[in-house]
């Protein structure tokens, strides 16, 4: 056995025996990292901890000896004689000293084998819908193919076998909707039914590796974050990648196209199923941090996405027949149809500029409604967490009722269409006629009841506001 050897088992009882009786519950969940190569304690094997909550693996405390010997050609003993000589200097490493890097260990084999799911525990399409009900008003369809689209993903999870003779693949999704029609709120009411991982992100910010932005392997590095770095929750969770649209090919560039083609063809192996190296609590893999490795087989994603002008080529693809003769059809006849968005094909999203490849990843693609103003008055009353409830509470807490007239929730539909921004111009709309009211009514305890009429909102009347021995005196009748 070499000096260098033995040196390294001295290193290796020494911090055994500095740590044997500082475990806790923690360390037992995670496991260390080196801090030269970043690999875990269940890849490089044992650590070495150094001071300032530095851990080597053998590997790396091997190599730091050969180049010592090899520059100075004396042995690392002969170093220790000399005064003012250190093993390492800890100011030499690049970056500051970092805090107590880990990952979560895996589980052991026993527990792999056991189902993640079990089939009877998830829930059945109906009552995933009735769910989104609750949260989410209108588009009945979307809400059906997201629940059938889950149950399915799930019910593969649980009945994944390695000598299963049919393998059924994933249910990825597109989902494609104009702004403000709920795609975003629909899949994070749907990740707290799950009681899954969710992470959202902007394909926007995405690029081909090696430019600056965020490489494609980061959208499972902020689902591993989600996971609180437990690799296997992870694996089961979902990724929702917004403005999917942004990555379209770009029509007539000489230029490289580094955020839109290039991105789509990267993210053919997320979205099939692939190992990929993740850096740990970073997006770049450059980051002085731990990698891991994830599996996306299991990971369901689901794209969403404006898609502004696919209606233009949707009609160009309808009105290519004569306008003249018997079969003959008008230029204008798709002009003022609604919601004709629905009637969208993948030869229509491959003009748009999506690849073949990645539109044969996503095999469910579904469009969400327009919001029309029946719907955006059952947005702003029926949801669980309406915005008219919130309001209805926050004036509950000052002991005062608040109501509004149909005439008045009819009013701010027609106040948000105008806006064409979908659901979010609810919020702005309200938040501007509720300003005086909630400014007002602390002053008086006196007021117990107040109801928006429709002159409020077209701001040629004012609200009813009745006192609170009126108000009492019409419950008793």
């Amino acid at each position: 056995m070499s000096d260098n050897e033995k040196e390294i088992q001295e290193l290796e009882k020494d911090s055994e025996m500095k740590h044997n009786g500082d475990k806790d519950s923690d360390n037992q969940e995670y496991e260390k990292v080196c801090y030269m190569c970043r690999r875990p304690e269940s890849r490089a094997g044992k650590m070495i901890e150094m001071p300032g909550n530095i851990c080597i693996c053998t590997d790396c405390m091997q190599k730091t000896f050969d180049s010592i010997q090899g520059s100075t050609g004396m042995q690392y003993g002969d170093l220790m004689k000399l005064s003012n000589m250190s093993f390492i200097n800890l100011s030499d490493l690049q970056g500051e000293i970092p805090k107590r890097q880990k990952v979560k260990k895996k589980k052991e084999k026993e527990e792999k084998a056991a189902p993640v799911f079990n089939i009877k525990d998830i829930p059945a399409p109906h009552k995933i819908k009735a769910k989104l009900d609750d949260s989410v008003g209108g588009q009945e369809h979307a809400k059906k193919v997201i629940s059938v689209a889950v149950y399915n993903h799930y019910k593969r999870i649980a009945n994944q076998k390695p000598d299963d003779e049919v393998e059924i693949e994933k249910s990825n999704m597109l989902m494609i909707g104009p702004t403000g029609s709920g795609k975003t709120y629909l899949v994070k009411t749907l990740a707290k039914l799950l009681d899954v991982p969710l992470a959202i992100t902007d394909a926007t910010s995405l690029t081909e590796a090696g430019y600056i932005g965020d490489d494609i392997e980061s959208v499972v590095s902020k689902l591993l974050a989600a996971a609180d770095n437990d690799v296997e929750k992870a694996e089961r969770g979902i990724i929702f990648i917004d403005e999917i649209d942004k990555i379209a090919k770009k029509k007539n560039a000489h230029s490289r196209d580094v955020s839109g083609e290039s991105v789509q063809q990267g993210m053919l192996k997320l979205l099939e199923g692939a190992d990929i190296e993740v850096p740990v609590g970073a997006n770049s893999k450059n980051a002085m941090v731990p990698l891991v490795t994830v599996n996306t087989g299991n990971i369901l994603f689901i794209c969403g996405g404006a898609f502004p002008d696919l209606q233009d080529i949707i009609k160009e693809r309808l009105t290519k027949q004569s306008t003249m003769g018997f079969q003959g059809e008008l230029k204008d006849r798709f002009d003022k149809e609604k919601n004709l968005i629905q009637k969208v094909t993948v030869e229509d999203l491959r003009n748009f500029g999506m690849i073949p490849e990645f539109l044969g990843r996503l095999p469910i693609v579904y469009t969400l409604d327009e919001l029309d103003k029946d719907m955006l008055v059952k947005v702003l009353k029926e949801p669980k967490n309406a915005i008219l409830k919130q309001y209805k509470k926050l004036l509950s807490l000052d002991e005062v009722e608040l109501n509004f007239d149909d005439g008045a929730l009819e009013a701010i539909a027609e106040k948000a269409l105008e806006k064409e921004t979908g659901a979010r111009a609810l919020r702005a709309i309200i938040e501007e006629f509720m300003l005086d009211i909630m400014y007002e009514i602390p002053k008086d305890d006196n007021i117990g009841r107040v109801t928006i009429t429709k002159e409020y909102i077209e701001k040629t009347g004012g609200p009813l506001i009745e006192m609170r021995g009126t108000a009492m005196l019409e419950q008793h009748a």
